[in-house]
């Protein structure tokens, strides 16, 4: 497809005061705009003839097979020509995919020059990349050319593991986490016998183990460690509030972060950990596996969850997770709630669920709601935002001191302070054998 350009739309109108000689001067200069005419048409034919046919332009489009959510990656488009042109490359994304500006670059004979189109993703699935346009312009700049490069791929957008990855070196890769988690899970004031030590003079006189002592013929005692091999189920809510955003990415991708990340130091430390997901209905199940075998197991379970745009139904949701759990098992909800009336009936459940099951409930704070709740009002409007916003943050912190006294343990933290503060939470648990 050829387009005149604004240069060939100036040039034709530079004729105007041409066209205005035979009424202003004379009317026998009216040949002179026809010649002004004649002579921008031949030109931009000239240059329409002169520019480079798509046939001769070589186009190569690399993307992605995955992507991390909140992570960019980039679409390279590799063009190649026979001589020395400017080209404007546009790519056309799925919806879920954030919009990129034009990319100029310059190709020609030395070798194929590229432009490489940053690829952001909003929500985790399968968005396309559709096309590529270019456009090049002629010689003269009169005209340009525009073709369709057909791509049709999908990229596979996944939860973003840059998180986990570090999270997990602070928590296992140093020496003093080493030294301290590391040790701490083994020993302590658990349940489970991990070996026999001589008794001095501080330790609890009711874990002298007299048989051994006997035999030994010195006072020994008992030393436990925190009992492992406990089950932790992750709880994630997929209904429409989940696909909300904050802060760039959905409720959603956030708390698949903060459970994957959980997920990986507990099946560090020995525990089982699970997956259930659930909305108008359950939507996914993972049975609690042991080792870090059970991790890509559970990434390619948490990549698989859909946004829903259904109301869910909590009644149901943790009575079919009730049904599933044959013991005791520490069970994390990640959910969000706007108010204490729709939350009435996800309190209910919840405290009926931690009369046999340990509960940890998640939930990720707007740092915007607190800013404008606690902001200085500089109009009359943002007094009554503020007041709203004040009303929500109230109700919030209502539904949690009900949560709390139900026996319930609460998280509720701003997206990048969650995961760290959930982590802080399951470790502190486990320390008090709480399981």
């Amino acid at each position: 497809m050829t387009k005149p350009t604004p240069r060939a739309i100036w040039l034709a109108a530079a004729g105007l005061p041409a066209a205005l000689l035979p009424v202003v001067v004379h009317p026998r200069l009216w040949g002179v705009w026809l010649v002004w005419f004649a002579g921008t048409v031949l030109a931009v034919g000239l240059d329409a003839v002169l520019a480079l046919p798509r046939r001769m332009l070589g186009v190569e489009v690399a993307v992605p097979e995955t992507l991390a959510i909140g992570q960019p990656g980039a679409v390279e488009v590799s063009v190649t020509s026979p001589r020395r042109i400017p080209v404007e490359v546009l790519c056309e994304l799925h919806p879920d995919l954030e919009p990129q500006p034009p990319h100029r670059i310059s190709a020609g004979p030395g070798g194929a020059a590229s432009a490489r189109i940053p690829l952001v993703a909003r929500r985790r699935g399968r968005p396309a990349v559709d096309e590529v346009w270019l456009r090049w312009p002629g010689p003269l700049g009169l005209v340009r050319r525009q073709a369709r490069q057909p791509v049709g791929r999908h990229v596979a957008v996944v939860p973003n593991l840059g998180p986990v990855r570090q999270a997990a070196f602070r928590y296992f890769g140093s020496r003093e986490m080493a030294a301290g988690v590391q040790v701490e899970k083994f020993v302590g004031a658990g349940s489970e016998f991990d070996a026999l030590r001589e008794y001095v003079p501080g330790l609890d006189p009711r874990a002298i183990d007299w048989k051994a002592s006997a035999r030994h013929r010195r006072l020994l005692a008992q030393e436990f460690r925190a009992e492992r091999n406990h089950q932790v189920v992750l709880a994630l809510d997929t209904g429409h509030l989940m696909g909300e955003p904050l802060e760039g990415l959905p409720r959603l991708d956030h708390a698949v972060t903060s459970a994957l990340l959980l997920a990986y130091v507990s099946l560090r430390l020995g525990d089982r950990v699970g997956l259930f997901a659930f909305d108008r209905t359950a939507r996914a199940w993972t049975e609690p596996q042991g080792g870090l075998g059970a991790f890509p197991r559970l990434r390619a379970a948490t990549a698989q969850l859909d946004y829903s745009p259904d109301e869910t139904n909590f009644t149901l949701g943790l009575a079919e997770l009730s049904t599933r759990l044959r013991r005791r098992s520490l069970v994390v909800v990640f959910t969000e709630f706007v108010d204490t009336v729709t939350a009435e009936l996800m309190v209910e459940n919840l405290s009926r669920l931690a009369r046999r099951q340990l509960v940890v409930f998640v939930a990720l704070r707007d740092p915007a709601l607190d800013a404008i709740a606690s902001g200085r009002p500089a109009r009359l409007s943002d007094v009554y935002r503020s007041v709203v916003a004040s009303d929500f943050v109230r109700e919030r912190e209502l539904v949690l001191a009900r949560l709390r006294r139900a026996g319930v343990r609460c998280v509720d933290a701003a997206p990048r302070a969650v995961s760290a503060r959930l982590v802080n939470r399951y470790l502190d648990v486990k320390r008090r054998e709480l399981v």
